[in-house]
């Protein structure tokens, strides 16, 4: 793929944008570790372990977000951003900006999902 192109619903971000998203998911990926690693070292309660759910829930926003090239928070507000960081441009078309709302919900819903098995399974964990 040479040059990424708006695509309603589809496609809202370039190259250094997705490269933004994997960083992101890669940071919540280390807090979503270290936190574990500290719980159990600390024989913190069951319980505690469901406080996990945060940094796994920034690690899925950007997992999808990167894996989808698509933006939640661009999709939500109606824009797009195919060139460099802080380049972004408005949706114009009423439809279009529905499709983009109709991707992000999708992609929160997916994040939230992922985040919660994750933590499911932190908790089912038997230390």
């Amino acid at each position: 793929m040479s040059e990424a192109t708006y695509i309603p619903g589809t496609c809202n971000i370039g190259k250094s944008e997705i490269r933004r998203r994997q960083v992101v998911g890669l940071v919540g990926l280390f807090f979503s570790l270290s936190s574990l690693v500290a719980l159990v070292s600390v024989s913190a309660p069951r319980e505690a372990r469901l406080g996990i759910f945060l940094p796994l829930m920034v690690a899925s926003v950007g997992y999808v977000q990167s894996r989808s090239k698509f933006c939640l928070a661009y999709g939500f507000a109606g824009t797009f951003n195919l060139g460099k960081l802080g380049d972004i441009t408005r949706v114009s078309e009423p439809g279009a900006r529905a499709q983009d709302r109709a991707t992000a919900l999708k992609i929160l819903i997916k994040s939230l999902v992922l985040a919660s098995l994750s933590t499911l399974v932190v908790f089912a964990l038997p230390f």
